[in-house]
């Protein structure tokens, strides 16, 4: 079986815990978008009624409304706290803790992860490891202006960092406009100082350490499905 069947299995999957009347958070990515695609066959087969979702990124948008799911902005969910929100990783710890922005939608994914009672992560099994940065860069947002700045940063703390480019050649554009440099770090033994670093740098928009805030996590693999529980740290 191929990974593209794994990441559709633990999308859907991740889908039996959405309940009718739910505000749902839609996540980003090739494992998220099966989520995506199966919450709209629900609604349609009337399994699921009454389900809101809260897109992270301008192409989950556009899937969501392809399917049929309504959507909310969220900007217009008020204090209402979103049900929950299923989202795919490049990379899952036994702690939970994530790297994500493989996608370019790390910024939305993060602010919609904080809103949410409930985080479900769901991925193909090769995106367990033992300790973040194993073999995944650090997605880091970054606004245009200085932008160029940044790299002796990156440096200093000890990462290779790579500009994110799109298909033309030129840098890539996430759905804010900013800049994403791709920082290559050894494994990752204290994730939150460096999380911490990289938010103090100015110009700095957001980074892809997702660190306490996965509370479940599904993969599938070659054995099947697994409903993961985390480690104690």
């Amino acid at each position: 079986m191929s990974t593209d069947i794994f990441k559709r299995q633990a999308g859907e999957a991740a889908v039996e815990y959405i309940q009718s009347g739910m505000l749902v958070g839609l996540g980003t990515g090739t494992t998220a978008i099966w989520a995506v695609r199966r919450i709209g066959e629900r609604l349609k087969e009337g399994t699921l009624k009454d389900v809101v979702g809260v897109p992270t990124s301008l192409q989950t948008e556009a899937e969501a409304r392809r399917v049929g799911i309504p959507l909310v902005p969220t900007n217009n969910i008020g204090s209402r706290e979103i049900d929950v929100t299923i989202d795919g990783a490049d990379e899952i710890t036994p702690q939970f803790d994530l790297i994500k922005g493989g996608g370019g939608a790390l910024l939305r994914e993060k602010i919609t992860a904080q809103l949410s009672r409930i985080l479900i992560i769901a991925a193909d099994d090769s995106k367990l490891v033992p300790r973040l940065c194993t073999g995944w860069a650090i997605p880091v947002e970054v606004v245009p202006f200085g932008y160029r700045s940044h790299k002796d940063f990156f440096l200093k703390l000890g990462g290779i960092p790579t500009l994110r480019l799109d298909q033309a050649g030129d840098a890539y554009q996430t759905d804010q406009g900013n800049y994403i440099y791709d920082v290559r770090f050894p494994p990752l033994e204290d994730p939150a100082a460096l999380a911490d670093q990289l938010k103090r740098r100015t110009g700095v928009v957001e980074h892809g350490l997702f660190l306490g805030m996965a509370t479940q996590v599904i993969t599938c693999g070659p054995t099947g499905l697994r409903h993961h529980s985390p480690q104690s740290r």
